[in-house]
Order: structure tokens, then sequence, then C-alpha cells
């Protein structure tokens, strides 16, 4: 059987956990040459010993530019091109609106979308024909949450990327995509949500259970892969239904 991915370069960020994790497993076991960074080496080597094989690691912080240079720079002495683009890093942190500060705002936006947005601009000349970038959106984009509202944002403006840069780069063949998780198990969330919260909010899901890396990994097979060719711009939920009331 054809992989899906076979002999593609694939570069994820923030893919030492969670969704980009399990994303560069099924991204690697689909025949993709894989690159994924992460701010923390010591869980960068745990990932590439569990992923096994035909990646690399590269630590960088999404959220600085010379970072993010250093890392097209190494995929471009080693790999030549990008065909999938990840742009997956990003963070979550509480944020009562009336006692918001400074401090939170920007450390959220700077990593969210200002990150995000340099992450995809500065691969551009990398990308190649018919090539497929993936930027990581959440149900947070349409719903609102409690003490979440900077975090809301950044996802919306995400989502507004994707429309607007489809028609940037129209005539360049490159699919921007935005996949949005809903509730679901990763190391981020066991921080700030426990077992109790966690509960209410699979209860809250019409499929009755939370999301895993490996649903998110799967949708992003799909989205990375020709299975997808004529898809650009849309939202991909999935997120058990929880986004759809």
């Amino acid at each position: 059987m054809t992989k899906k991915l076979q002999g593609k370069v694939a570069v994820i960020t923030g893919g030492s956990a969670g969704i980009g994790l399990g994303t560069a497993k099924h991204f690697v076991d689909e025949g993709a040459q894989v690159f994924i960074t992460g701010r923390r080496q010591s869980e960068l080597d745990k990932a590439v010993t569990e992923i096994g094989g035909n990646v690399t690691a590269i630590q960088a912080d999404a959220s600085s530019l010379a970072d993010i240079d250093r890392v097209y720079s190494i995929v471009k002495q080693r790999a030549g091109r990008i065909d999938v683009l990840f742009a997956n890093a990003g963070i979550y942190e509480l944020g009562t609106f009336g006692e918001i500060t400074e401090e939170h705002f920007d450390k959220t936006f700077n990593t969210n979308v200002r990150g995000l947005l340099f992450t995809v601009q500065k691969a551009l000349p990398l990308l190649s024909k018919g090539s497929s970038v993936i930027l990581t959106g959440s149900i947070a984009s349409i719903k609102g949450f409690p003490s979440f509202s900077i975090y809301d944002a950044t996802k919306a403006a995400i989502r507004s990327f994707a429309r607007g840069w489809i028609l940037d780069l129209k005539g360049r063949d490159i699919r921007i995509n935005v996949l949005s998780p809903g509730h679901t198990e990763t190391p981020g969330l066991s921080v700030l949500a426990d077992e109790a919260v966690r509960d209410a909010m699979k209860a809250n899901v019409p499929l009755g259970r939370m999301g895993t890396p490996d649903d998110l990994a799967k949708a992003a097979v799909f989205l990375a892969s020709d299975d997808s060719s004529y898809i650009t711009g849309i939202e991909l939920f999935v997120d058990g239904g929880v986004a759809q009331f």
C-alpha cells in the first residue's frame, strides 16, 4: 500500500508533545521526512526516541524570529524544501478579564499569532508547488470560554489568517487550512485542568469522550496529503461535535 506522505518533507512546530508529537508519529509512518521543533531539548530527545526514525529535532522558540530563521536554514540544508508545514506551536493560560496583564497579552499573542505568522511567512521560499500548510486553531475561534478571552482571540486571528493567505498566495498552489481541536487530552491540559474539570468537559462532548493527539494526527494526515488536494481555507473541527452547539 502506498504511503500517503511518501517522500514528502514536513516541518512541525511544537512537535515534542501532545498533538504535534502525535502528528509527527503519523507523518513518519506515512513516509515523510519530519523536522520537529520545541523549546526544551530534553522533551525533543524523548520525542525523537518515541517517534523512532526519520525525524530531526531542532530546539527553537516559536515566538523568536531568529530561531525560526535557524530552523529553516537547517531544513534547507538537509532537505532543500518543505512539502508540509504544520504550524502547531502555541500556548494557553488563564487570564480573567479585569485582571489581564500586558505580560499575559504579549506572551500569548507573540507565540500564537506573531510567531505563527512569521513561521509561515518565512517558510514561503521553501514551500514546494502543491504544498500544504496546516495551522493549529481551536474551537475557541468560535466559542467563548471564561478567563480565556486572549487565547480565544488568538485562535480567531489564526482562522482569519487562513482566509487571507489563500488569496495572497493565489497562483502558488499552496493550500492553507486550519485544524481546530476541541477538548483534547494533552500534557498542557493536564497541567491546566484537574480530573474533575476534564470529566466535566468530557460530559459536554456529544461523542462522550475527550479527543486524543491521535484523533488530531489522523486529520492532519488528511490535510497534508493529496486526499485533500482541492481543500483550502477551511477550518476543520476535530472536537467530537462540541463546537456545533
